[in-house]
C-alpha cells in the first residue's frame, strides 16, 4: 500500500463544486433576478442579490442550513462562480430572510417560472397529447421542534404539509407552497390552482391534464377546472359514504364481472355525472372471497376504487384512465427529492415565512438541477443505468460535485478539469449552451 505525503497549496485554488459555475450562469442569463431583487429596497447592508446567490448556491449543493454559509463565504471559487460581491455570515443571512421573506418569495417564484420559459426545455406530453400537471401534498417531518406552523400531519408525526405542482414527464416544478401540517389539502386549493395554471399555460400550448388525489375530490374544484380552456382533470374518487353492496349489485345487474383468480373478481363501471356535463366517474368494484393462498373469508370483502375525469371516452377509455392515474404516482419521487436530495426534510428556521422562502429557493434550485439532469441521459454522459431522467442526487454527484481548479491567466479565468473527468463533455455542452443562448 502506497503512503502519501499530504500538502496544501498556498496559492492554487481548487474546488469540489465545479457545477456552481453552471448555476451562476443560469441565474445571470436566464432570469432577471438581478433587476427584480432591487425592488426590495434596502438602504444599507449586503445587496439582496448577493443573499439570493449565496443561499441558492448552497441549496443546489444539498445544503439547506444557514450555518453552511460559513464554509463558503471566504471561498474565492464560490464567490466567483455565483457572482457574489459580499458574502453574508450565517447570522446575517438568517436575519435578512426573516425580515424580507414575504417580499422575496414572489420574486423567487417569478424567477423560477422565468427560467423554465427562458431555457425552453422540453415539456413532454402524455401519449394522448395532454401535458400532465400533477399536484399533491406531501408531509415533512419536523417533530420535536417548536417551529411556527408545525402541527400534526396525516402521516402521524408533527411537521409541515407543502403542496407542489409538477409539469410534464420531466417534472418541472411550478411551485411548492409551504403549509401547516394540520391544514387539509383542499383548503385554499382554488387559490393555488389560480397561481399554478397560468404558469403551466405559459410553458406549453398543449392541453393540460390536471391529476389530483382524493383529497381534492370536491365539486368546487371540478367546477373551477371545467371553466378553464384546454384543461381536463383526473381526480381520484373519494367514496365517502358509498354503499359497497349497492355497487356490487350494480355490477351484477350489468354482468360486468371478470374473474382474476379463484376467490377474486372485479368489475369496471362507468357512468356520467348527471349534473356535471362532460364528466364521468369510473368505479372499480373488487369482491374477494379468499386470499391469494386460498384461505376462505367468513364474509366476502368488497372494495371500491374510482376516478372522476373530464376526458372523453374516445380519448381515454376506462383502462387508460386507470393507467393515467397510476402514472400520477411518479410525483411521489419528486417529493422525495425535495426532502432528501435537497436536504429539506427538516427546515432550517423557526419562522413559517422564512421556511416558506426556503421552499421558494428550493423550487428554483430543483428546476436548475432538473434541467441539468436532462443532459445526463445522452451517450456522452457518465455511465449509468438507462433512465428517462436522473434524480437530483445523481445530478449533484455527476455535475455539481465535479472537482476543478480555478486558474487566472492573461486577465482571464479558466476552470481546469481533470484528464479523466467523466462528466466533462456534458458540463462543457451545458456551459457553452448557456453562453450562446444568453
Amino acid at each position: 500500500m502506497r503512503t502519501f505525503t499530504l500538502q496544501q497549496s498556498k496559492t492554487e485554488v481548487y474546488t469540489p463544486h465545479g457545477g456552481l459555475a453552471l448555476v451562476g450562469h443560469c441565474l445571470n442569463r436566464h432570469t432577471s433576478l438581478n433587476k427584480t431583487a432591487r425592488t426590495i429596497v434596502k438602504r444599507h447592508g449586503i445587496p439582496n442579490m448577493d443573499l439570493i446567490r449565496t443561499y441558492l448556491g448552497l441549496i443546489t449543493l444539498g445544503k439547506s442550513d444557514f450555518e453552511a454559509v460559513e464554509s463558503v463565504r471566504t471561498d474565492p471559487f464560490f464567490k466567483s462562480a455565483m457572482g457574489i460581491k459580499q458574502a453574508p455570515s450565517s447570522a446575517r443571512l438568517r436575519q435578512r430572510f426573516d425580515e424580507d421573506a414575504k417580499l422575496l418569495i414572489p420574486v423567487l417564484e417569478d424567477a423560477s417560472g422565468e427560467f423554465l420559459a427562458s431555457i425552453k426545455g422540453p415539456v413532454t406530453p402524455l401519449a394522448m397529447g395532454h401535458v400532465a400537471l400533477d399536484m399533491d401534498v406531501f408531509p415533512m417531518d419536523n417533530s420535536q421542534t417548536r417551529k411556527e406552523g408545525v402541527s400534526y400531519t396525516y402521516k402521524g408525526y408533527d411537521g409541515y404539509a407543502p403542496i407542489a405542482a409538477y409539469l410534464g414527464q420531466e417534472g418541472g416544478c411550478l411551485g411548492c407552497e409551504l403549509r401547516p401540517g394540520s391544514q387539509h389539502a383542499n383548503k385554499g386549493f382554488i387559490d393555488t390552482l389560480g397561481r399554478v395554471l397560468p404558469r403551466a399555460r405559459s410553458l406549453t400550448a398543449a392541453p393540460i391534464l390536471v391529476r389530483l388525489d382524493s383529497a381534492h375530490d370536491a365539486r368546487e374544484n371540478r367546477n373551477f377546472l371545467r371553466q378553464q380552456e384546454h384543461i381536463d382533470f383526473l381526480i381520484k374518487w373519494n367514496p365517502r359514504k358509498q354503499d359497497p353492496l349497492a355497487w356490487a349489485d350494480k355490477a351484477q345487474s350489468q354482468k360486468a364481472w371478470t374473474l382474476n383468480r379463484d376467490g377474486k373478481m372485479e368489475a369496471i363501471l362507468s357512468e356520467a355525472l348527471p349534473d356535471e356535463p362532460g364528466v364521468r366517474r369510473i368505479v372499480k368494484v373488487t369482491v374477494r372471497t379468499s386470499d391469494a393462498r386460498g384461505q376462505l373469508y367468513l364474509e366476502p370483502e368488497i372494495g371500491l376504487e374510482g376516478w372522476i375525469t373530464s376526458l372523453p371516452a374516445h380519448v381515454a377509455d376506462e383502462q387508460q384512465v386507470m393507467a393515467l392515474y397510476r402514472d400520477h404516482a411518479t410525483s411521489e419521487q419528486f417529493h422525495s427529492e425535495f426532502k432528501t436530495d435537497l436536504d429539506l426534510e427538516r427546515l432550517p428556521s423557526g419562522k413559517f415565512d422564512t421556511n416558506n422562502l426556503v421552499m421558494a429557493f428550493a423550487t428554483l434550485g430543483y428546476n436548475l438541477l432538473r434541467w441539468m439532469g436532462l443532459r445526463l441521459t445522452g451517450p456522452d454522459a457518465p455511465i449509468r443505468h438507462p433512465a428517462k431522467r436522473r434524480r437530483l442526487r445523481t445530478v449533484m454527484q455527476e455535475l455539481m460535485y465535479m472537482a476543478c481548479r480555478l486558474v487566472h491567466s492573461s486577465r482571464q479565468c479558466f476552470l481546469r478539469f481533470g484528464r479523466h473527468c467523466p462528466g466533462f463533455a456534458v458540463y462543457r455542452d451545458l456551459y457553452r449552451g448557456l453562453a450562446s443562448s444568453g
